[in-house]
């Protein structure tokens, strides 16, 4: 199946989609190192570098999803939360290639922040235009009014393009990553296929982690650690147990467990010997202060962020167990981000850091692609739509 990659980034989703099979007709990405990434790691020849407005999408034909992730920044809680009247929406734009080009499905990631209270008319209005993309009112510019009629579109009558939309707040540590990472996923299927949605289930856990390492000790044994180096406390760890103990019995959770940081990147060389891995590289000035510790090496990551003044330092921080820290290097970055190893990042640490932690995590669009992909190979069309000239 063919797909279109818009608000790309450095790849990960599109990296993802691909290992499940997904066959990428184009890349639409606005940066420059993201596009940089993009050339090396795919097909360079279907990279297109620049403003999603000015992308004629009438150069494609037979796109069976539409796939990326729109700027985050009107939605993020560490932006200015402006939405709708920021700039930096492209939603509309991501609607448009939806409305055009009538794939099968489409699959759009986003910031927790999206579902804040204050948004919520907003992202209604973003999910109704996703499910009747062709709707619309004749001198009605203003998005409050057209949410309005979109509301009343039953008894107006809708014969264009529909989806079925569903969403939901996903954390990609259930899903194998190695990283604490909620994110907002929207899913749609085009109504006319009889298909169904269905987010799959989470194949990881806290609880499990947490029994491997405070019940059986599996997680220590497993990472021949002694037991005055796990840097925990006793008291906790009993309280633990009884709570684990009490919620399961004798019966370990039935998932895997959480990935952590020593999971991920535990046997990779130390950055300051030699090792030849070409982006594993030592940052120094790496501190700890309150409300940035760094990542604690037996759990999962925070999340890799990319900051809009540099690099938040807490985030994208290693802290072992003897509690000193150092920051991430681009090579560890990109593993906790679940990229593969000889996935090329371009740029100096920070402008890397930044597209890795702006990323979709390789492992979730690989579960989530693979998915849909089921879903849809199981599917066939009882219409069918043509491309919607604009």
């Amino acid at each position: 199946m063919n797909s279109l990659e818009i608000f790309t980034g450095a790849g990960g989703l599109a990296k993802g989609l691909e290992s499940a099979g997904f066959h990428h007709s184009a890349f639409v990405e606005f940066n420059a190192h993201a596009c940089a990434s993009l050339k090396v790691n795919f097909d360079s020849t279907k990279v297109y570098c620049g403003d999603i407005r000015e992308y004629d999408l009438d150069q494609l034909s037979s796109i069976d999803v539409v796939a990326g992730g729109p700027p985050c920044q009107p939605f993020s809680l560490g932006g200015k939360g402006k939405a709708h009247d920021d700039a930096r929406d492209m939603f509309p734009y991501a609607i448009r290639a939806i409305e055009q080009l009538s794939p099968k499905a489409f699959i759009f990631e986003n910031v927790k922040g999206l579902l804040r209270a204050s948004f919520s008319d907003y992202f209604e209005y973003i999910l109704l235009r996703l499910t009747y993309p062709t709707f619309k009112i004749v001198d009605v510019d203003d998005w409050r009014d057209h949410l309005k009629m979109l509301r009343k579109i039953y008894a107006m009558g809708y014969a264009g393009i529909k989806y079925k939309v569903q969403y939901r707040l996903l954390n990609a540590a259930d899903y194998g990553v190695p990283q604490t990472r909620e994110r907002v996923v929207i899913v749609g299927i085009r109504s006319d296929l009889n298909a169904e949605w269905q987010f799959p289930n989470a194949t990881h856990s806290e609880d499990r982690l947490l029994w491997d390492q405070h019940v059986t000790g599996k997680y220590w044994r497993n990472h021949a650690l002694n037991a005055n180096l796990r840097n925990i406390d006793l008291e906790e760890q009993t309280t633990r147990v009884q709570r684990l103990k009490t919620k399961y019995g004798m019966f370990e959770p039935d998932t895997l467990p959480w990935q952590t940081v020593r999971d991920a990147i535990g046997n990779i060389p130390d950055p300051q010997t030699k090792h030849g891995i070409s982006d594993h590289i030592f940052k120094s000035g790496a501190r700890s202060y309150p409300g940035h510790t760094g990542s604690y090496i037996d759990w999962p990551a925070k999340t890799v962020k990319a900051g809009g003044h540099g690099v938040p330092g807490g985030e994208n921080m290693i802290r072992y167990e003897d509690n000193t820290i150092r920051y991430f290097t681009v090579y560890e970055a990109k593993l906790i981000q679940t990229f593969p190893a000889d996935f090329h990042i371009t740029g100096a640490w920070g402008e890397a850091m930044r597209q890795i932690g702006n990323a979709v995590p390789v492992k979730l669009a690989a579960v989530l692609g693979d998915h849909l992909a089921k879903t849809l190979g199981s599917s066939s069309a009882t219409t069918f739509y043509r491309k919607i000239k604009a």
